[in-house]
Protein backbone atom coordinates (compact mmCIF):
# COMPACT_ATOMS: atom_id res chain seq x y z
CA UNK A 1 0.00 0.00 0.00
CA UNK A 2 1.47 3.34 -1.01
CA UNK A 3 2.20 6.20 1.39
CA UNK A 4 -0.40 8.37 -0.42
CA UNK A 5 -3.18 5.86 0.20
CA UNK A 6 -2.22 5.54 3.88
CA UNK A 7 -2.19 9.34 4.32
CA UNK A 8 -5.58 9.55 2.63
CA UNK A 9 -7.10 6.93 4.94
CA UNK A 10 -5.64 8.51 8.05
CA UNK A 11 -6.77 12.00 7.00
CA UNK A 12 -10.35 10.88 6.30
CA UNK A 13 -10.49 8.98 9.59
CA UNK A 14 -9.24 12.03 11.46
CA UNK A 15 -11.81 14.24 9.74
CA UNK A 16 -14.54 11.78 10.64
CA UNK A 17 -13.53 11.78 14.31
CA UNK A 18 -13.36 15.60 14.41
CA UNK A 19 -16.78 15.89 12.70
CA UNK A 20 -18.30 13.40 15.13
CA UNK A 21 -16.93 15.35 18.11
CA UNK A 22 -18.24 18.63 16.70
CA UNK A 23 -21.68 17.11 16.03
CA UNK A 24 -21.79 15.70 19.56
CA UNK A 25 -21.10 19.06 21.19
CA UNK A 26 -23.56 20.82 18.84
CA UNK A 27 -26.25 18.27 19.72
CA UNK A 28 -25.58 18.74 23.43
CA UNK A 29 -25.68 22.51 23.02
CA UNK A 30 -29.00 22.64 21.21
CA UNK A 31 -30.80 19.57 22.53
CA UNK A 32 -34.32 20.12 23.82
CA UNK A 33 -35.36 18.35 26.99
CA UNK A 34 -38.75 16.68 26.48
CA UNK A 35 -41.21 16.39 29.31
CA UNK A 36 -41.36 12.67 30.26
CA UNK A 37 -45.08 13.06 30.96
CA UNK A 38 -45.68 13.22 27.22
CA UNK A 39 -44.71 9.57 26.87
CA UNK A 40 -46.95 8.64 29.80
CA UNK A 41 -49.99 10.47 28.42
CA UNK A 42 -49.42 9.07 24.94
CA UNK A 43 -49.31 5.59 26.45
CA UNK A 44 -52.72 6.16 28.06
CA UNK A 45 -54.32 7.20 24.77
CA UNK A 46 -55.85 4.61 22.40
CA UNK A 47 -53.22 5.26 19.73
CA UNK A 48 -55.75 5.63 16.90
CA UNK A 49 -54.01 8.73 15.46
CA UNK A 50 -57.32 9.67 13.84
CA UNK A 51 -57.05 13.44 14.31
CA UNK A 52 -60.46 13.66 15.95
CA UNK A 53 -58.94 15.61 18.83
CA UNK A 54 -57.92 18.39 16.45
CA UNK A 55 -54.22 17.49 16.47
CA UNK A 56 -52.18 15.55 13.88
CA UNK A 57 -51.91 12.46 16.08
CA UNK A 58 -51.86 11.05 19.59
CA UNK A 59 -48.28 12.22 20.21
CA UNK A 60 -49.15 15.80 19.31
CA UNK A 61 -52.31 15.63 21.42
CA UNK A 62 -50.37 14.31 24.41
CA UNK A 63 -47.75 17.05 24.03
CA UNK A 64 -50.38 19.78 23.92
CA UNK A 65 -52.20 18.33 26.92
CA UNK A 66 -49.01 18.32 28.97
CA UNK A 67 -48.23 21.93 28.02
CA UNK A 68 -51.79 23.23 28.50
CA UNK A 69 -52.85 25.20 31.57
CA UNK A 70 -56.40 23.94 31.15
CA UNK A 71 -57.48 20.72 29.41
CA UNK A 72 -61.23 21.04 29.94
CA UNK A 73 -61.79 21.72 26.24
CA UNK A 74 -59.45 18.95 25.07
CA UNK A 75 -60.91 15.54 24.36
CA UNK A 76 -59.99 12.34 22.56
CA UNK A 77 -63.18 11.04 20.90
CA UNK A 78 -61.82 7.49 20.76
CA UNK A 79 -60.97 7.32 24.48
CA UNK A 80 -63.73 6.65 26.99
CA UNK A 81 -64.51 8.95 29.91
CA UNK A 82 -62.49 6.78 32.33
CA UNK A 83 -59.36 7.16 30.19
CA UNK A 84 -59.73 10.94 29.96
CA UNK A 85 -60.36 11.13 33.70
CA UNK A 86 -57.19 9.09 34.34
CA UNK A 87 -55.15 11.41 32.10
CA UNK A 88 -56.60 14.44 33.85
CA UNK A 89 -55.77 12.97 37.27
CA UNK A 90 -52.21 12.25 36.13
CA UNK A 91 -51.76 15.83 34.92
CA UNK A 92 -53.45 17.31 37.98
CA UNK A 93 -56.69 18.38 36.33
CA UNK A 94 -60.30 17.44 36.87
CA UNK A 95 -61.85 16.35 33.58
CA UNK A 96 -65.63 16.36 33.28
CA UNK A 97 -67.24 13.51 31.35
CA UNK A 98 -68.03 14.30 27.72
CA UNK A 99 -71.31 13.22 26.17
CA UNK A 100 -70.50 10.51 23.62
CA UNK A 101 -71.22 11.51 20.03
CA UNK A 102 -71.84 9.71 16.78
CA UNK A 103 -71.89 10.72 13.13
CA UNK A 104 -75.33 11.08 11.54
CA UNK A 105 -76.20 11.26 7.86
CA UNK A 106 -78.30 14.34 7.15
CA UNK A 107 -79.68 13.10 3.86
CA UNK A 108 -82.52 10.66 3.36
CA UNK A 109 -82.59 11.00 -0.39
CA UNK A 110 -82.63 7.32 -1.17
CA UNK A 111 -83.00 5.98 -4.69
CA UNK A 112 -86.76 5.85 -4.17
CA UNK A 113 -86.98 9.39 -2.73
CA UNK A 114 -84.82 11.12 -5.34
CA UNK A 115 -85.28 10.43 -9.02
CA UNK A 116 -82.15 10.50 -11.12
CA UNK A 117 -81.99 13.20 -13.78
CA UNK A 118 -78.66 12.13 -15.31
CA UNK A 119 -75.91 9.53 -15.01
CA UNK A 120 -72.42 10.31 -13.77
CA UNK A 121 -69.70 8.44 -15.64
CA UNK A 122 -66.58 9.84 -13.99
CA UNK A 123 -64.22 8.79 -11.22
CA UNK A 124 -65.91 7.15 -8.25
CA UNK A 125 -65.17 9.98 -5.85
CA UNK A 126 -67.52 12.41 -4.15
CA UNK A 127 -64.83 15.11 -4.16
CA UNK A 128 -64.29 14.81 -7.90
CA UNK A 129 -67.97 14.47 -8.74
CA UNK A 130 -68.86 17.46 -6.58
CA UNK A 131 -66.31 19.64 -8.34
CA UNK A 132 -67.70 18.68 -11.77
CA UNK A 133 -71.45 18.91 -11.29
CA UNK A 134 -74.26 19.28 -8.74
CA UNK A 135 -75.28 15.64 -8.69
CA UNK A 136 -77.29 13.06 -10.61
CA UNK A 137 -80.63 14.12 -9.10
CA UNK A 138 -82.61 17.34 -8.82
CA UNK A 139 -81.17 17.97 -5.35
CA UNK A 140 -77.80 19.69 -5.47
CA UNK A 141 -77.38 19.37 -1.70
CA UNK A 142 -77.72 15.62 -1.21
CA UNK A 143 -75.33 12.71 -0.87
CA UNK A 144 -73.43 11.67 -4.00
CA UNK A 145 -72.95 8.13 -2.73
CA UNK A 146 -69.41 7.43 -3.98
CA UNK A 147 -68.10 6.60 -0.51
CA UNK A 148 -65.35 9.11 0.25
CA UNK A 149 -66.57 8.95 3.85
CA UNK A 150 -66.11 5.16 3.85
CA UNK A 151 -62.57 5.41 2.48
CA UNK A 152 -61.34 7.71 5.26
CA UNK A 153 -62.92 5.83 8.18
CA UNK A 154 -60.33 3.86 10.15
CA UNK A 155 -62.90 2.09 12.32
CA UNK A 156 -65.18 0.33 9.80
CA UNK A 157 -67.96 2.51 11.14
CA UNK A 158 -69.58 3.55 7.87
CA UNK A 159 -70.61 1.83 4.65
CA UNK A 160 -72.75 2.53 1.59
CA UNK A 161 -76.09 0.75 1.58
CA UNK A 162 -76.51 -0.73 -1.91
CA UNK A 163 -80.29 -0.47 -1.71
CA UNK A 164 -80.57 3.17 -0.67
CA UNK A 165 -77.29 4.44 -2.12
CA UNK A 166 -76.63 6.29 1.14
CA UNK A 167 -73.98 5.90 3.82
CA UNK A 168 -74.92 4.11 7.04
CA UNK A 169 -73.12 4.66 10.35
CA UNK A 170 -72.84 1.78 12.81
CA UNK A 171 -71.85 1.48 16.46
CA UNK A 172 -68.13 1.37 15.63
CA UNK A 173 -68.22 5.14 15.16
CA UNK A 174 -65.90 6.96 17.57
CA UNK A 175 -66.83 10.47 16.40
CA UNK A 176 -63.36 11.22 15.04
CA UNK A 177 -64.86 13.50 12.38
CA UNK A 178 -62.81 12.16 9.46
CA UNK A 179 -65.96 11.48 7.41
CA UNK A 180 -67.18 15.03 8.00
CA UNK A 181 -64.00 16.46 6.51
CA UNK A 182 -64.15 14.05 3.56
CA UNK A 183 -67.76 14.82 2.60
CA UNK A 184 -67.83 17.66 0.04
CA UNK A 185 -71.59 18.14 0.53
CA UNK A 186 -71.42 18.55 4.31
CA UNK A 187 -74.22 16.08 4.99
CA UNK A 188 -72.50 14.42 7.97
CA UNK A 189 -72.73 15.86 11.48
CA UNK A 190 -71.56 14.77 14.92
CA UNK A 191 -74.44 14.65 17.38
CA UNK A 192 -74.89 13.35 20.90
CA UNK A 193 -75.72 9.66 20.98
CA UNK A 194 -78.50 10.50 23.41
CA UNK A 195 -79.98 8.46 26.26
CA UNK A 196 -80.46 4.80 25.28
CA UNK A 197 -78.73 5.71 22.01
CA UNK A 198 -81.81 7.66 20.91
CA UNK A 199 -81.61 10.80 18.83
CA UNK A 200 -83.78 12.98 16.61
CA UNK A 201 -82.49 15.15 13.78
CA UNK A 202 -83.47 16.70 10.48
CA UNK A 203 -82.12 14.41 7.79
CA UNK A 204 -81.86 17.08 5.11
CA UNK A 205 -79.64 20.06 4.26
CA UNK A 206 -81.57 21.33 1.24
CA UNK A 207 -81.89 25.12 1.46
CA UNK A 208 -84.08 25.56 -1.60
CA UNK A 209 -87.60 26.87 -1.17
CA UNK A 210 -90.22 24.31 -0.22
CA UNK A 211 -91.70 23.56 -3.63
CA UNK A 212 -88.29 23.21 -5.28
CA UNK A 213 -86.92 21.04 -2.48
CA UNK A 214 -89.98 18.79 -2.44
CA UNK A 215 -89.87 18.32 -6.20
CA UNK A 216 -86.25 17.20 -5.98
CA UNK A 217 -86.77 14.85 -3.03
CA UNK A 218 -89.90 13.38 -1.44
CA UNK A 219 -88.51 13.70 2.09
CA UNK A 220 -86.88 17.12 1.83
CA UNK A 221 -87.36 19.74 4.52
CA UNK A 222 -89.63 22.43 3.09
CA UNK A 223 -89.14 24.99 5.87
CA UNK A 224 -92.82 24.97 6.80
CA UNK A 225 -92.01 25.75 10.47
CA UNK A 226 -94.58 23.25 11.78
CA UNK A 227 -91.89 21.43 13.76
CA UNK A 228 -90.63 24.65 15.36
CA UNK A 229 -94.14 25.70 16.36
CA UNK A 230 -94.92 22.39 18.05
CA UNK A 231 -91.59 22.08 19.90
CA UNK A 232 -92.12 22.94 23.61
CA UNK A 233 -88.39 23.37 24.26
CA UNK A 234 -87.47 25.88 21.54
CA UNK A 235 -84.98 23.36 20.21
CA UNK A 236 -85.82 23.91 16.53
CA UNK A 237 -84.82 26.86 14.39
CA UNK A 238 -85.53 27.59 10.72
CA UNK A 239 -82.84 29.21 8.62
CA UNK A 240 -82.71 29.44 4.81
CA UNK A 241 -85.82 27.27 4.44
CA UNK A 242 -84.20 24.52 6.53
CA UNK A 243 -85.03 23.27 10.02
CA UNK A 244 -82.33 22.38 12.53
CA UNK A 245 -82.73 20.62 15.88
CA UNK A 246 -80.35 21.68 18.66
CA UNK A 247 -79.43 18.43 20.42
CA UNK A 248 -78.55 20.34 23.59
CA UNK A 249 -82.13 21.60 23.88
CA UNK A 250 -84.03 18.66 22.42
CA UNK A 251 -85.74 16.48 25.05
CA UNK A 252 -86.69 13.75 22.54
CA UNK A 253 -90.43 14.33 22.99
CA UNK A 254 -90.95 13.33 19.33
CA UNK A 255 -93.70 15.91 18.69
CA UNK A 256 -91.80 17.31 15.72
CA UNK A 257 -91.46 13.87 14.14
CA UNK A 258 -95.20 13.33 13.77
CA UNK A 259 -95.76 16.97 12.80
CA UNK A 260 -93.34 16.99 9.86
CA UNK A 261 -95.39 16.70 6.63
CA UNK A 262 -92.49 15.29 4.57
CA UNK A 263 -90.93 12.92 7.12
CA UNK A 264 -87.70 14.88 6.95
CA UNK A 265 -87.16 14.45 10.70
CA UNK A 266 -85.62 11.12 11.64
CA UNK A 267 -85.89 9.34 14.99
CA UNK A 268 -83.34 6.66 15.84
CA UNK A 269 -83.79 3.70 18.22
CA UNK A 270 -87.29 4.67 19.34
CA UNK A 271 -90.14 2.20 19.70
CA UNK A 272 -92.62 2.99 16.91
CA UNK A 273 -95.52 4.99 18.37
CA UNK A 274 -98.16 2.54 17.21
CA UNK A 275 -96.25 -0.35 18.75
CA UNK A 276 -95.72 1.64 21.93
CA UNK A 277 -99.47 2.28 22.20
CA UNK A 278 -100.14 -1.44 21.78
CA UNK A 279 -97.64 -2.27 24.54
CA UNK A 280 -99.27 0.24 26.91
CA UNK A 281 -102.72 -1.12 26.13
CA UNK A 282 -101.51 -4.66 26.75
CA UNK A 283 -100.01 -3.79 30.16
CA UNK A 284 -103.19 -1.97 31.21
CA UNK A 285 -105.47 -4.86 30.20
CA UNK A 286 -107.23 -6.52 33.23
CA UNK A 287 -105.71 -9.87 34.26
CA UNK A 288 -109.03 -11.79 33.93
CA UNK A 289 -109.91 -10.41 30.53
Amino acid sequence: MSITVIYTIVSLSALGVVAAVILYFVAQKFKVEEDPRIDEVEGMLPGANCGGCGFPGCRSFAENMVKANDISDMNCPVADSQTMAAIGHYLGFEVSAQDPKIAVIKCNGTCSNRNKTNNYDGASSCAIASSLYAGDTGCSFGCLGHGDCVDVCNFDAIYIDETTGLPVVNDNCVACGACIIACPKGIIELRKKGPKDRRIFVSCINKDKGAVAKKACNVACIGCMKCAKVCPFEAITIDNNLAYIDYNKCKLCRKCVSECPTNAIVEVNFVPKKQKEEIIAETEKPENS
